[in-house]
């Protein structure tokens, strides 16, 4: 049971630091606002998530958004952008950690990725509206944004992002899944 705890708390660790690896890789993603940047840093969570449950998920989201505040810092001095990171990334691995963690099937998988996407797109936007893009505008002691304009962004940018982040971290989970799925299956199996 101990030695159990150890290797996960290792890999989760792990898989931390490799998501803010992938978090520092990020790009603009061409038509969109260029403060709007991909990066590839889910795919670690989403392996902690499906292989220990969604608590490793939310740890490894939670401990690469720290490491990217604590050594990067933010332009407004608070970590809003690091918070939103973080909010969108427990939206977008919760379905597909409990969709695939009561059926261990590649449909369940995909279903949760597709779900994810959705409500990350969706929750995004509404949480921009009403907390993230208000706080970035307080903390940087700018005039505060019309609702038009604040909805102007939304649609034309965070809700476009947002699917197309989800997009591609679902192709290339499944891609990457299809190539683990015998070693992520059996690290499931050890955890029963």
């Amino acid at each position: 049971m101990q030695k159990g705890k150890i290797k996960q708390m290792v890999v989760v660790s792990m898989l931390s630091t490799i998501a803010y690896v992938l978090m520092m890789l990020d790009f603009p993603f061409p038509g969109l606002p260029p403060f709007l940047k991909i990066d590839f840093s889910e795919v670690p969570a989403l392996l902690a998530a499906i292989i220990f449950g969604p608590a490793a998920g939310i740890m490894v989201e939670a401990i690469k958004n720290v490491l990217h505040y604590g050594i990067v810092g933010s332009f407004t001095g608070v970590p809003v952008g690091q918070l939103a990171n973080f909010i969108a990334g427990i939206i977008f691995i919760l379905p597909v950690s409990y969709l695939f963690r009561t059926k261990h099937t590649f449909k369940r998988l995909s279903l949760g990725l597709i779900l994810g996407t959705a409500l990350m797109t969706l929750m995004m936007g509404f949480l921009n509206y009403v907390i993230i893009l208000p706080a970035y505008t307080w903390f940087l002691g700018a005039e505060p944004m019309s609702s038009q304009v604040m909805m102007d962004l939304i649609l034309k940018g965070i809700t476009p992002f947002n699917l197309i982040k989800g997009t591609i971290i679902t192709l290339l989970f499944l891609a990457i899944y299809n190539r683990m799925k015998p070693w992520v299956m059996r690290q499931i199996s050890q955890q029963a």
